[in-house]
């Protein structure tokens, strides 16, 4: 497309060549995104696009509100390849939105509305952004920052970027992380494939559209002609809601964190339902409780359950499919994803580990990013092949694995989670996994901060079961018969409410050591 067109006749153009009216054949190994999108505009027009409270789109009104869209985008004086920002909650107008960005080839940062504004502020100068936008005509609530300089990428490799995402932050600048429309599509066409989206299937989207996740249940999902049930953000943390959208809707496609199908299986065990229509069950963005892994092939009978693994920069890298029969316990990640290639490092002496054996892994990916948009902010993540075997760029994960006889591979922690504690080495990702083990615990979270005389010291917070009256202490206790005396956190908060987040949903640790002033009701057990 040239950059002198505006964008809606962009819009218009791209929707002309996939068939949308006068037809043309897709590339030869399957539509990407867009042109996936128009291919079902064309083809079924009136097909169910999107859900969202009780509202339907179909596929030609949400198109028609993303030309609008573009329309909008040309008013606004744009370079040729200069990016966008948007900042929305997840709703169709915010789908129709970046969907109007991505037709006319316009780069769009999409961060967290929840962030600070300081740091959405900072983001967007960062990115070159001049213009923020809401759906529906409306301006974003932020303003790109003056005092930050922007880093905006040379118009040729803009032009191939498709989405920038940015990487969890609480406290701090997130990273942002472009990817590229043919790394979008390569996934859109896996993920499809690999999860059988199509027009006969129905997708719950639960991520905030932020999320990295959306890829698959919503990109995924309308390049490949099925409909989305879009979860309302502001009910999200609703299980009976959940459940009454699966059951309502005929879900059988869920994609989720474990928090979200903890919330699902306690509303449905509420009501004695289970859910048979469901056919494929992905959980991913953190580790799943044992108690719930346990407890979803009761709840889903007749669904497939997969552990997702991957990143913002990389995305999904390892899927594993669970076997109802296998004991529970730590899920592996598994084995790489058609592609993906995988280098597992022995972190004190830099040898590659072959065979079975644990270490560093390092990935590349089909579907992964070039690297941040701030490239003084690689800091060694992004590399060459970690033994100097191939020209590709390769991606430190700092997460420690170890590969089993099968070729199997299991998380283990992270090299950011490995600690010295009174000398003595610990993993507070083992920490958490200890607490959460508990039959009264909900969700832990676990830190390691200053401290003057140990070097450093474990806080831990856990949201406690409805109904428990579980103590810090007492959980301290089966922490003591577990681990190390070490490992054995030294403050230990305990609450009723769901622990803090970060923009992306999971806990926040750097909160931790804070939690018993946030909360004035919460139970403490500290060391003496």
């Amino acid at each position: 497309m040239s950059v002198t067109t505006t964008a809606a006749q962009e819009a218009r153009a791209a929707g002309q060549a996939a068939g949308f009216p006068d037809g043309a054949a897709g590339p030869e190994d399957g539509p990407g995104l867009t042109d996936g999108f128009l291919a079902q505009v064309q083809a079924r027009p009136h097909a169910v696009a999107l859900v969202f409270n009780g509202e339907q789109w179909s596929y030609r009104e949400l198109y028609e509100r993303a030309v609008q869209e573009c329309a909008r985008l040309d008013g606004l004086g744009l370079a040729p390849a200069e990016p966008v920002g948007v900042l929305a909650d997840k709703s169709p107008g915010a789908v129709a939105l970046v969907l109007a960005c991505l037709l006319a080839r316009r780069p769009v940062l999409l961060p967290s509305p929840a962030l600070a504004e300081g740091l959405l502020a900072d983001l967007f100068a960062q990115a070159g952004c001049r213009h923020v936008l809401a759906p529906g005509g409306e301006r974003g609530r932020v303003e790109p920052s003056v005092a930050v300089a922007a880093q905006p990428l040379p118009v040729e490799e803009a032009l191939e970027v498709a989405l920038m995402l940015t990487t969890s932050g609480s406290t701090s600048l997130p990273k942002i992380v472009p990817l590229g429309r043919g790394a979008v599509d390569r996934f859109v066409r896996w993920a499809g494939a690999a999860f059988g989206i199509g027009p006969d299937r129905t997708v719950l989207n639960y991520a905030p559209l932020n999320f990295d996740l959306c890829l698959l249940d919503v990109w995924t999902t309308l390049a490949r002609g099925g409909r989305v049930v879009v979860v309302d953000p502001s009910l999200a943390a609703h299980g009976r809601h959940l459940l009454d959208l699966v059951v309502r809707h005929e879900v059988q496609v869920i994609q989720a964190v474990p928090m979200a199908l903890g919330l699902l299986r306690e509303a449905a065990e509420h009501q004695g339902v289970v859910l048979p229509g469901v056919k494929q069950v992905m959980f991913s963005g953190d580790a799943i409780p044992d108690r719930l892994l346990a407890a979803l092939p009761e709840l889903f009978p007749k669904a497939r359950l997969h552990n997702v693994y991957g990143c913002t920069e990389t995305n999904d890298s390892f899927v594993h499919e669970v076997d109802p029969a296998d004991p529970v316990g730590p899920v592996p990640i598994g084995r790489p994803l058609p592609g993906v290639r995988a280098v597992v490092l022995d972190p004190d002496t830099g040898a590659p580990v072959e065979g079975p054996g644990e270490g560093e892994l390092y990935v590349c990916t089909p579907f992964q990013s070039l690297g941040y948009l701030d490239r003084t902010r690689h800091a060694e993540k992004f590399t060459a092949h970690p033994l100097g075997l191939d020209e590709s760029r390769w991606f430190r994960t700092g997460d420690l694995v170890r590969r089993d006889a099968e070729g199997t591979l299991h998380l283990t922690g992270r090299t950011d989670f490995q600690v010295k504690v009174r000398g003595t080495a610990v993993n507070t990702a083992e920490v958490e996994r200890v607490l959460q083990e508990h039959p009264d615990v909900v969700e832990a979270g676990v830190a390691a901060v200053p401290d003057p005389i140990a070097g450093r010291r474990l806080v831990a917070g856990v949201q406690r079961a409805a109904g428990s009256s579980v103590t810090g202490l007492q959980l301290r206790t089966h922490c003591a018969r577990r681990l190390p005396r070490a490992a054995v956190p030294a403050q230990l908060t305990v609450i009723d409410a769901a622990l803090p987040k970060t923009a992306t949903g999971k806990v926040d640790r750097k909160a931790l050591d804070r939690l018993p002033s946030l909360f004035t009701t919460s139970t403490e057990g500290t060391a003496s």
